[in-house]
């Protein structure tokens, strides 16, 4: 049995993926909310200490992109290069996307090694020639069996994803034998029950293995944009072949071994649930067939829904992140989807949720937490935070709460990948902190001028400092620009470190930020919201 990610030890990397993204179109929410995911993920094992890699990257070849190109009257190449240079990549920067790599499938790099992975499996006789003929959804770039289809009021047969006309294709191809892996499939989920989540998607999956599979039509031959098959240059390689291929090619498949084994497999495959059967099936079938390691999770997120249809182009729901990030921030909207929406779940969009939970948690929590603290530091002592000298039962209560919510955030975050329980742990110590506050008074603590009122006063407001200086840490892979911030506003020095190289255990340490430091009243963190323009 082929070995999974987590059963690798040593030196190898984190790995995460996303997707790699169809450019038939410019990306939407629903884009951004896996990436966004997968850039928290490894942000957070790298402040960790752990050696991470991230990939995401562009599916370039196929039916759809041809027919979009021809569409736009260009060729396929420079369709894809427009869109990735003008499109794509600069969302992932704009989002702050922390990517170690963009893998293209037009790329050298990859189209060599695809075509040597499938000339491999072709030469252990896993590859054979056949026909085939059946409905294909040219949106999926996929052959749809009968249960996949879904029936208009007129009789025609729909693609149940894009309730778009499916064509009726006859085709000599050359097919993969998936069917003989049906069972180690099914004996690999059983063994490794965590492989495929949320529990929803792994029954989905074993149901669907258990029916039996068929061979897999690997090669198509009605049209040439794609990467020829090595053997027969009739053909090219079924998109979703060269596309699976990525996650291989990308770190070094037969270029760069010493690359490739401290990498591969990916410890988690971030996808949406209309990918999952490629992922979660056809792709461990694929790596198995070659000797090689299967993926340690494949875990599917939920489709971001607006009006109660999935957000995509073709319903034309696909919203613009920057349509939100030009009125919330870029921070605010890292947060807000993974805060909002149960990733695994479906979940509803809309501009009303957004708004209340950005002023409500956000602006009124957080960003006046800090204000508060910033500014009594300065008015009482100065601008110089104070030595903590009277702690007590409400400080250690304070302590408890930065531990507990450490040791809650990284298990969810970092293991379970419950981003929305973590970010909860998080916000539910802000509360705490804030309730800390509204309890103990230092505004009254403050008239008593003696020895003992001023460092009553003193504890207080570093308790306050130091809980924010942590907060910070927990927050810095979710919204690394409000974290930069707020770490800058409590002065913390050079020798603490730089933020992002913070462990995120070591945020439950207490008494990091110095005494003595400069606090600063920065620009506020979430400012107050502009009405919405309206037409």
């Amino acid at each position: 049995m082929a070995a999974t990610g987590s059963e690798k030890q040593g030196t190898k990397a984190y790995y995460v993926t996303t997707p790699i993204y169809y450019v038939n179109d410019a990306p939407h929410l629903g884009h951004a909310y896996t990436t966004v995911a997968g850039d928290v993920l490894t942000r957070w094992h790298r402040q960790r200490g752990e050696k991470v890699w991230f990939l995401t990257g562009t599916d370039e070849h196929g039916q759809k992109i041809m027919r979009t190109a021809e569409a736009n009257d260009v060729s396929p190449q420079a369709w894809c290069d427009k869109l990735v240079e003008e499109a794509w990549k600069p969302l992932w920067e704009h989002l702050n996307i922390a990517n170690d790599d963009f893998i293209r499938t037009t790329q050298k790099r990859h189209t060599d090694r695809v075509q040597e992975f499938v000339q491999d499996l072709y030469d252990k006789d896993e590859i054979y020639k056949g026909g085939y003929e059946g409905p294909y959804c040219v949106g999926c770039e996929e052959f749809k069996l009968p249960g996949d289809l879904v029936e208009a009021e007129d009789g025609t047969k729909l693609c149940a994803v894009h309730k778009r006309p499916v064509e009726i294709l006859k085709e000599e191809n050359y097919f993969f034998k998936l069917s003989a892996y049906g069972p180690k499939l099914l004996e690999f989920y059983e063994a490794n029950p965590g492989f495929i989540q949320p529990e929803s998607a792994r029954n989905e999956v074993v149901n669907f293995v258990k029916q039996g599979l068929e061979d897999l039509s690997i090669s198509r031959s009605t049209f040439d944009w794609g990467i020829p098959v090595p053997w027969d240059e009739k053909h090219v390689i079924y998109v979703w072949i060269d596309a699976l291929l990525n996650y291989a090619t990308a770190v070094g498949y037969n270029e760069n071994p010493a690359k490739f084994d401290e990498t591969f497999p990916a410890d988690v495959h971030l996808i949406g649930k209309d990918i999952l059967r490629f992922h979660a099936v056809i792709w461990p079938a694929m790596l198995m067939a070659q000797g090689l390691p299967v993926p340690g999770r494949v875990a599917a997120n939920g489709w971001l829904m607006v009006g109660g249809e999935k957000m995509s182009k073709s319903n034309l729901t696909g919203i613009k992140p920057q349509d939100l990030t030009s009125h919330f921030g870029v921070d605010a909207y890292r947060w807000y989807f993974l805060r909002a929406i149960a990733f695994g779940q479906d979940g509803s969009f809309s501009w009303e949720d957004f708004t209340a939970r950005y002023t409500s948690e956000l602006a009124n929590d957080y960003g006046n937490l800090a204000s508060r603290v910033a500014a009594m530091v300065g008015k009482y002592f100065g601008g110089e935070l104070p030595a903590s000298a009277a702690d007590g039962d409400a400080e250690k209560a304070v302590q408890d709460g930065l531990a507990a919510a450490v040791a809650v955030a990284d298990a969810k975050i970092g293991e379970e990948l419950d981003f929305q329980a973590g970010i909860l742990a998080i916000f539910d110590f802000v509360k705490q902190v804030n309730g800390y506050i509204t309890e103990q008074e230092p505004w009254k603590v403050a008239k008593d001028e003696s020895e003992e009122g001023r460092a009553r006063l003193a504890t207080i407001l570093y308790t306050a400092a130091e809980s924010l200086r942590a907060v910070a840490v927990l927050l810095n892979p979710i919204m690394p620009e409000t974290s930069q911030a707020l770490w800058d506003s409590l002065g913390a020095e050079a020798s603490l470190g730089a933020l992002a190289a913070q462990p995120v255990q070591s945020s439950a340490t207490w008494g990091q930020l110095p005494a003595g430091a400069t606090v600063t009243k920065g620009a506020v963190l979430f400012p107050r919201l502009e009405e919405p323009k309206k037409d």
